[in-house]
């Protein structure tokens, strides 16, 4: 999972980037970077960490240009290292390349072997060069002709923005499993992974990009085509972006994200209600649910930790060790509010169960009195290969552990998950969703060597 920007057509496309890569900071936070192109040069920015950190206001003033491409990055394939910093950039035909993707392509392997035999010289150890390297080799065209070529190669999850001198060049994969948003903003044009990255901007989110969309943009002229086939895909929208990573502001898969989570906590409470002294949500994410699984049983909703918001996201960190000190120094719970209570704890997901088993006994050690955990999505029992970062199912402790082997792991009296099936009652897609995580049954062929660092170590698929 990261974040992708595009600006078309704006004086400042650069400070545009960096507002949007601010919105979208959630969606990763170990690295981000920045190109823009002013008519003749283009212009790079790239650092580890928080764009909000290592971005400062004479560095932004440097990006000059019209139109810009951005990315914040949560690795999924390729380490944590600054050579896979995105956009990547190259040369090509002396004219600027730069891509920003946001999922994970599962021919990675075939395309790799493919390319390298036949001469490309990799830079980086990501999925997502594969693209320029395709383009290189696809017979220049007409521009839609020339990508929709190079990505009609490509299999998995991709939502991505390409910078091609002045074009700003947008595109989503046949089943969708990213989210791709379109905007207004003065007389250009702006992409974005989420609808929030528009709010910072004062942009006016006009729809999202459709999947297997070409969106191709020069000033503030815009144009679409289509992949061939896409009917032929089923949809596939990553349902976990609604129930975790996607903001609450975000409108993405056709719905607003706080309200499909409410709906996800109140379905829960028709699932496994519980009498309780009063529900909360593991902040923030669990919050939403919290209060729909509250209101549905008209049982007061408190809040029963503080977060430290100035530590990032927990799931999303690249190790075990940084999870595990994040834990500890995000979030505090209230003495006074749980002491002698019994209460009902609301989270949206339990991935590894150190996370969770931590926080119960942060809120034990309180002086709650009973502690009824309820989560807003079924258990995670299988690896995603399209951009979330559990790929082993050593890590999945609903894999290798029972409902009630997980409570008693986690010490929690009680545990509930959400149904697959109330889970998709409460979207409006309700066949249009990718579940796999829930049920091993993938919506495409899965990659062989499902390793993270694959490219690091090598490949074995033959050309």
């Amino acid at each position: 999972m990261c974040g992708i920007i595009g600006i078309s057509h704006h004086k400042e496309a650069g400070k545009m980037a960096f507002l949007g890569l601010y919105g979208l900071q959630h969606r990763g936070e170990e690295a981000a970077g920045i190109v823009t192109y002013d008519g003749k040069d283009t212009h790079v920015l790239k650092r580890t960490g928080l764009a909000v950190d290592n971005f400062d206001e004479e560095s932004i003033a440097k990006l000059k240009g019209h139109a810009a491409i951005a990315h914040t990055r949560y690795s999924t394939t390729g380490g944590s290292n600054i050579k896979n910093i995105q956009p990547i950039f190259v040369t090509h035909r002396k004219k600027p390349i730069a891509v920003a993707h946001n999922g994970n392509l599962t021919n990675t392997e075939e395309l790799y072997a493919r390319l390298e035999a036949a001469g490309s010289i990799f830079q980086t150890s990501m999925d997502s060069e594969i693209m320029v390297h395709l383009l290189a080799r696809t017979t220049n065209g007409e521009l839609k002709e020339w990508f929709s070529r190079m990505l009609a190669q490509l299999k998995g999850a991709y939502s991505v923005v390409f910078l091609y001198e002045d074009y700003v060049i947008g595109a989503r994969d046949p089943q969708g499993f990213r989210p791709l948003c379109l905007g207004k903003l003065d007389e250009g044009y702006i992409l974005a992974s989420e609808s929030c990255a528009f709010d910072l901007m004062k942009a006016k989110f006009v729809r999202e990009v459709e999947p297997g969309e070409i969106v191709i943009i020069k000033g503030n002229h815009i144009e679409s085509t289509f992949l061939p086939k896409i009917q032929e895909e089923g949809r596939a929208f990553c349902v976990f972006e609604n129930v975790y990573f996607a903001r609450p502001d975000s409108h993405i898969f056709d719905d607003n994200v706080y309200q499909v989570r409410k709906r996800l906590g109140a379905q829960l409470a028709k699932e496994h209600p519980m009498q309780a002294d009063f529900v909360m949500g593991i902040p923030d994410s669990g919050n939403y649910a919290a209060l729909g699984y509250a209101q549905e049983l008209n049982l007061p909703f408190e809040i029963g930790m503080i977060r430290n918001h100035y530590i990032g996201r927990t799931f999303i960190q690249p190790t075990q060790f940084l999870r595990d000190f994040r834990v500890r120094v995000k979030l505090n719970p209230i003495r006074e509010v749980l002491e002698g209570k019994k209460v009902v704890v609301v989270e949206d997901s339990i991935v590894r169960g150190t996370t969770s088993r931590n926080r119960i006994q942060e809120i034990r050690a309180a002086g709650a009195k009973e502690i009824h955990m309820r989560i807003s999505c079924p258990p995670i029992v299988s690896p995603c290969f399209y951009g979330i970062d559990f790929p082993s199912t050593k890590e999945l402790i609903a894999h290798n552990k029972t409902v009630k082997e997980i409570a008693d792991y986690i010490k929690v009296d009680s545990l509930g998950y959400l149904s697959r099936e109330g889970m998709l009652e409460v979207m409006k897609n309700k066949n249009g969703f990718c579940t796999a995580c829930f049920t091993g049954k993938y919506p495409t062929p899965i990659p062989v060597n499902t390793d993270k660092l694959q490219l690091e170590k090598g490949h074995t698929v033959t050309p």
